[in-house]
């Protein structure tokens, strides 16, 4: 008896069980980084170990997101205290992704408020076709604010136990964001400079390729999210990785606004 109320668990914060995930995960981010290194200098062996190591990546990010998904649906782990934490982290999260987004938009504005005599002191440097704010960005500009608000409408179906609203919201959602990366990879195809041509080709595709990156992996949320909505891992007062997939969404979202008026519109004239 003495033993059993001494380790008996006596807060309400989730210890997470011993895993070898992040060891593994480590090593493939180490063995992907030198891969990519490798074959970016035109060393043998540098693709075959970038593609390994992309595909064991892929591989631990499964198994650790469904053990995360065991503990929360299935084990009752994530009490409400826990869900409090982890919104905080996820809020901490994006945090730092706005830092992360504003070292872009300051390489940017600094070459762009005073260009050097190097790029012929006038911005866009000689040279550079921009693209036409009123074209394709545009039109992308659009497509996340709709995404946005289907994302929404989907977060206030779960919120109405509305099951099947909230998948045709959300799968609304997940539509929109291909056919953002689609036009995209359609705008870079026909870009008539690269990251290689200069200031303006480097922040360019610096800041519209990390925030393309970020659609990528926001799309894969929401597709996660999608397959656990359709096994009812959702409630009404438990769906913290639908929010967490939502506030990344948003994040989205606003970088790019903030990114089509600094980039495509005043820096294009």
């Amino acid at each position: 008896m003495f033993f059993k109320s001494f380790y008996s668990q006596k807060h309400a914060f989730h210890l997470v069980d011993p895993s070898i995930m992040p060891l593994i995960t480590s090593i493939c981010c180490l063995t992907l980084t030198t891969g990519s290194v490798l074959y970016f200098h035109g060393y043998s062996g540098g693709l075959e170990a970038t593609i390994f190591a992309l595909i064991a990546l892929v591989w631990c990010m499964g198994v650790w997101w469904r053990d995360v998904v065991r503990e929360g649906t299935l084990e009752g782990h994530h009490t409400n205290i826990v869900q409090l934490g982890m919104r905080y982290g996820m809020i901490l999260f994006i945090v730092s992704e706005v830092m992360f987004f504003f070292a872009f938009f300051w390489a940017f504005f600094a070459a762009a408020l005073a260009p050097t005599i190097e790029i012929g002191a006038i911005w866009p440097p000689k040279g550079i076709d921009v693209f036409n704010a009123f074209e394709i960005p545009l039109l992308n500009t659009l497509i996340l604010l709709c995404s946005g608000a289907t994302i929404t409408y989907s977060h206030h179906a779960i919120t109405a136990a509305n099951k099947s609203e909230a998948i045709f919201g959300l799968i609304l959602t997940i539509v929109l964001a291909i056919i953002f990366t689609a036009l995209q990879g359609f705008e870079y195809a026909t870009a008539n400079f690269s990251i290689s041509d200069g200031i303006y080709g480097s922040t360019f595709f610096m800041a519209t390729g990390f925030h393309g990156s970020h659609v990528f992996i926001g799309t894969c949320f929401l597709t996660v999210c999608l397959i656990r909505l359709s096994l009812d891992h959702f409630t009404v007062q438990h769906h913290f990785g639908f929010e967490a997939a939502a506030f990344y969404w948003h994040f989205v979202d606003v970088v790019w606004l903030f990114l089509y008026v600094a980039i495509y519109f005043w820096g294009g004239f």
